[in-house]
């Protein structure tokens, strides 16, 4: 065997795949440059021969050097196999399943009835690979043990085959408004949407027999740069943006002195004013409002809650919470210590969670540690109050929340468990309609070979944390649970190559978490979807998600009765134009003035396109009879022609049918302009309205009541 092929083989163990066909056709062969540094990126050295010789022989022989893999993923009712590897001569085996829940289950098995699949020489040792099969076992992570020499174990995570869906679906279709919930205004909000405003529209939206509030996702962002604002660019995925709390309702403001008297301040009353008044959030202002209030009411807190029951359910989410819950104060602190959240500017010691300077820089600000803390137990309460009145309002599904691709790569997630992160890569997207050039996200990808080997408790506590008051979690670029378009940190996306990823393992962990969580899954697939994925989630009860846009059979929208049943159905995306938007070509002139077009000629292309997608979208109105017919290009953007427009996509048989509050209220500017950053209010804008006038609105009312009316046919 050459170098090549060697390197070739090590690619293909760690899923790097050997070339892809993008849009237009075109075979992309992965160049050996890159299939070096993906390697690298995970933790798997390959930049001479002999590293690559190696490396391979240590991928190759890791397996057979433990009698049991680091995890087994079985499926309900169906017994259990499981590879063994023991040296030769070893007759009796004896084993025992101690179970999630409590219980054990014991066996023991003659080794020579069973076939030998292969053997591995290691010096005098020979190793044989033989399948142990075990009868079916509860749902569960449960701990295999073998009876040997070392006294081998590994998790075993028994899964059903299909995710959760509520029984309201067996009966009838539902709906749901999307909201950017830092765009929702009220009359005494602190100048940004926050989990009050969201009860708000849970009640407005209930009461027009509404089942689900679908939001942009609350992940924890960067507080000392509160203004980088993409939640989909986070600090964690295991914790919430505290920039989103009610400060007014916490039960600790109401007995803080000190709080109160600094928000009716000459320093501060006059900011917040201008913060609640403002057409855009102005983050670092709220940022600097709120977290000077809780501040106080953390003092307060510890002043008046010490040893009551308030306190101790405190100490409850601290222990509940657990590690991560302290690596991530501990993040939060050290950011605010060196004035940086970039943790590869820290000092070489602090880089290390686990080091000596850490532990003692933790005790010396054991007080800010706590503070971080108490914001995420407040965050906790808070969504977990909206969650109650969802369902006291009789909402079938409740909260839609909405789990990010990854997190950015100086972020708490990446600091605190470095080794299961491929931080040399970045994830993105080969060349597709929306960028010719391919897209390089930012973010930084899960090392699959480390997800597995720890037993994927990075992605359960991933999950648990989302579905947590979740009754929808939609999982952004859910093709990433089989194969991700992997970027080497600094390049650009043309040196990307996909990686694969264990999709039947993840799938299987959602559906347990599914189910435990009575958590529906929505699973984001646009873009470049492989073949066979779709009927893959859709077996496994995750919706897909299609948008109005995107469903077009060559010159024609898709009639509703064309729509897949196991769908999320909406108009568009954060991503996409509004309805009014799209309407007025708000997007493409946005994308002509930010010079995001590479010539003249691609803008006029843009403009024709758009007219002819005018012409198709009446056409399939009028087809339905939602709107008259017309021969003219000159049909105006009316309340009319958006009503039209959700009643088609409310007749589909999809199972859900999500209409963004941004085309209730008519907003032309879309949440997200993808390809500009700083040149566009991304993530900014705010309704002029508040949450009770849009909804209370008679227009309004009357096109959700004829959503709701065609939901229920």
């Amino acid at each position: 065997m050459d170098a090549r092929e060697a390197l070739n083989r090590l690619a293909d163990a760690a899923g790097i795949e050997a070339r892809y066909w993008d849009i237009h056709g075109q075979l992309h062969e992965t160049t050996l440059e890159t299939t070096r540094t993906l390697l690298r990126a995970m933790g798997i050295a390959a930049d001479s021969e002999e590293d690559v010789f190696a490396s391979l022989a240590k991928v190759e022989d890791e397996p057979w050097q433990t009698p049991l893999p680091p995890v087994v993923v079985a499926r309900e009712n169906a017994e259990i196999d499981i590879a063994i590897r023991l040296p030769g001569g070893t007759k009796t085996l004896c084993w025992s399943v101690h179970l999630e829940l409590g219980g054990l289950r014991t066996g023991q098995c003659d080794l020579d009835t069973l076939p030998v699949e292969e053997t591995r020489q290691f010096g005098e040792s020979q190793i044989l690979l033989r399948r142990l099969k075990l009868p079916p076992l509860p749902l569960g992570y449960h701990d295999l043990r073998l009876a040997t020499a070392n006294d081998a174990s590994c998790r075993l995570i028994v899964a059903p085959e299909r995710c959760y869906l509520p029984a309201i679906f067996s009966g009838r279709r539902c709906w749901g408004v999307a909201a950017q919930l830092y765009a929702l205004r009220s009359p005494d909000d602190w100048g940004i949407g926050d989990f009050g405003d969201l009860q708000v529209l849970i009640d407005q939206a209930a009461a027009r027999d509404a089942d689900a509030i679908g939001l942009n996702p609350l992940h924890a962002l960067f507080l000392d740069t509160p203004d980088y604002a993409s939640p989909y660019s986070p600090c964690s995925r295991l914790f919430r943006n505290p920039l989103y709390l009610d400060v007014t309702a916490v039960p600790d403001f109401a007995e803080c002195d000190e709080a109160r008297a600094l928000v009716a301040s000459p320093e501060i009353a006059p900011l917040l004013r201008a913060a609640r008044e403002a057409a855009y959030v102005g983050y670092n202002s709220v940022a600097h409002i709120k977290l000077a209030a809780l501040e106080h009411l953390k003092r307060s807190f510890d002043a008046n809650h010490g040893t009551d029951a308030r306190g101790a359910a405190f100490r409850n989410f601290e222990s509940r919470s657990g590690g991560d819950l302290q690596r991530f104060a501990t993040f939060q602190m050290l950011s605010e210590h060196f004035q940086t959240h970039d943790w590869t500017r820290w000092p070489a010691a602090c880089r290390d969670p686990e080091s000596a300077l850490v532990a003692e820089l933790c005790d010396r600000h054991a007080d800010r540690l706590s503070f971080y803390k108490y914001l995420q137990w407040l965050c906790d309460e808070q969504i977990g109050a909206t969650a109650e009145v969802a369902q006291q309002r009789g909402m079938a599904i409740g909260l839609y929340n909405d789990l990010a691709i990854s997190v950015e790569s100086a972020s708490a997630d990446h600091w605190a468990h470095q080794d299961l992160f491929a931080g040399g890569a970045r994830i993105g997207a080969p060349p597709d309609p929306f960028n010719e050039t391919g897209q390089e996200w930012g973010v930084v990808p899960l090392n699959p070979f480390r997800l597995r080997a720890t037993g994927y408790a990075h992605f359960i506590a991933l999950l648990q944390a989302n579905m947590r008051h979740s009754g929808a979690l939609r999982i952004d670029h859910v093709m990433g649970w089989q194969r991700l378009f992997l970027i080497p940190a600094g390049e650009k996306p043309a040196s990307g190559a996909y990686v694969r990823y264990p999709v039947d393992d993840l799938l299987a962990i959602a559906a347990l978490e599914s189910r435990r969580n009575r958590c529906m899954l929505i699973g984001e697939d646009l873009g470049t979807v492989p073949a066979g994925f779709r009927e893959r989630m859709a077996a496994a009860n995750v919706l897909s998600c299609r948008i109005l846009a995107f469903e077009r059979d060559h010159d024609r929208y898709r009639r509703p009765d064309e729509y897949p049943r196991l769908a999320s159905v909406s108009a568009a995306t954060h991503d996409l134009a509004t309805l009014r938007g799209f309407w007025t070509g708000d997007d493409i002139a946005a994308k002509a003035r930010l010079g995001l077009f590479k010539s003249a000629d691609d803008e006029g292309r843009a403009w024709s396109d758009r007219a002819n997608d005018k012409r198709q979208l009446l056409q399939a109105l009028a087809d339905e009879d939602l709107f008259p017919r017309t021969d003219t290009d000159n049909v105006d953007w009316t309340p009319e022609l958006a009503k039209a427009a959700h009643v088609y996509l409310a007749r589909t048989k999809s199972l859900l049918f999500m209409v963004q509050l941004d085309d209730l209220a008519g907003e032309t500017s879309q949440a997200n302009l993808p390809g500009s950053t700083s040149e566009h209010p991304n993530w900014r804008r705010r309704h002029a309205r508040s949450v009770t006038d849009l909804l209370s609105d008679t227009a309004m009312r009357g096109e959700l009541t004829a959503i709701a009316v065609t939901r229920a046919k």
